[in-house]
């Protein structure tokens, strides 16, 4: 059953003509965003912290941001 589904799948890419390039497009696409943009943009905020460090940091943003919705009487903790 999953070698029919596979070999139509296989059979499909390979007559196609433009979906070839435009899949390699999404693929580029893909490692660009997800590989790429994070190693710029999404650093690690707990990097370089021993366990105990990180468990505390995570502790106090917790309750942080619970207080805040708290005090923002139920809101979704967003200032205005």
């Amino acid at each position: 059953m999953l070698k029919k589904i596979f070999r139509f799948y296989l059979e499909g890419f390979r007559g196609m003509t433009w979906g070839r390039t435009l899949w390699w497009l999404i693929a580029l696409k893909v490692v660009i965003l997800f590989g790429v943009l994070r190693i710029w943009f999404f650093q690690p905020a707990l990097k370089g912290l021993n366990e105990e460090q990180k468990s505390e940091v995570v502790g106090e943003n917790l309750l942080d941001n619970g207080q805040r919705t708290m005090d923002d009487g139920g809101s979704s903790g967003e200032s205005e």
